[in-house]
């Protein structure tokens, strides 16, 4: 494994785990790789940095993440920080179990414990919709050493020497302005500075969409694939000026190509995968733009 694996050029690698473990992520060959982003995901894992990865819906965080671990062999757990999960889940709680026939309660890990003392990758999706009380247990992992303290065990937990934390969210905790993404948070600067890099992960340029689209779908056309990342770049243009409350994400492209072939072309796909999601003066402006591009909507 070398970093042109990964489109780059390094003097440095994070060496392959060579463990036998189901948490491995499947392996995307079509997986196209953006060099910033991967560069800070190679030296999470090569010199156990703390990254954090902020951007738009379907631009690709988590995914990066978990493709750079499937070709390191690394193992992987992705956690969703929604706002049911809590401080308990996390850190762990007495349960009753059953030992030699008898019911007795004991101490269960949550997710933080068992995972620190694994050769592990954790990613904590949705980080700014984490619950403040949770994103403060996460806090002692940020440290340089890690370590983590049940004080209800009056244990502490040393991180293994393969442990790595990695984190993905939409708004960089500085609150929604969108209106996309309901339930983030602002989150605690203190919190925010302790990560040792942060990146900002945007969507691909055309070219590579283009490339993406036909590696993904069998059958799909270079001109149908070209007419509909174009227009995803309209419908992203017209996000950032105020004109539209949705865009249409890389995986919402995928989407879109896919249901082509079930739906019998383009346009009726596009119904189903982006058009119904839009309010009706939205729709019609998107309509508009199929019809610029010669797609002529029903």
């Amino acid at each position: 494994m070398s970093s042109a694996d990964f489109g780059l050029d390094l003097d440095w690698m994070p060496e392959p785990l060579a463990v036998d473990s189901p948490h491995i992520p499947s392996l995307d060959p079509a997986f196209r790789f953006e060099p910033q982003t991967t560069r800070a995901i190679l030296a999470g894992f090569r010199f156990n940095h703390r990254v954090l990865i902020q951007g738009l819906h379907g631009s690709g965080k988590s995914s990066h993440v978990e493709q750079v671990a499937s070709r390191l062999g690394w193992p992987l757990m992705r956690v969703n920080l929604d706002s049911h999960v809590s401080r308990l889940d996390l850190i762990g709680k007495d349960a009753i179990v059953v030992q030699d026939g008898q019911q007795v309660t004991a101490f269960q890990e949550g997710i933080l414990p068992w995972a620190m003392q694994q050769p592990m990758a954790l990613l904590l999706d949705e980080y700014d919709a984490g619950r403040p009380d949770v994103l403060f247990v996460i806090q002692r992992l940020l440290e340089a050493d890690g370590r983590l303290t049940l004080s209800d065990q009056n244990r502490v937990i040393e991180p293994h020497p393969q442990f790595r934390l990695f984190a993905t969210c939409n708004t960089l905790g500085l609150g929604d302005e969108t209106g996309l993404y309901a339930g983030t948070q602002v989150l605690n600067q203190a919190q925010l500075d302790r990560w040792t890099s942060v990146c900002r992960l945007d969507f691909m340029d055309e070219a590579s969409e283009v490339q993406l689209l036909l590696d993904k779908t069998q059958g799909l056309s270079g001109e149908d694939a070209a007419l509909m990342v174009r227009f995803a770049a309209m419908t992203r243009d017209s996000f950032r000026a105020g004109d539209m409350s949705i865009l249409m994400s890389p995986r919402g492209l995928l989407h879109w190509a896919q249901g082509s072939a079930i739906f019998g072309g383009l346009l009726a796909a596009v119904d189903y995968t982006f058009l119904n999601r839009l309010h009706r003066d939205e729709r019609a402006l998107a309509e508009e733009m199929l019809q610029a591009l010669g797609l002529r909507a029903d």
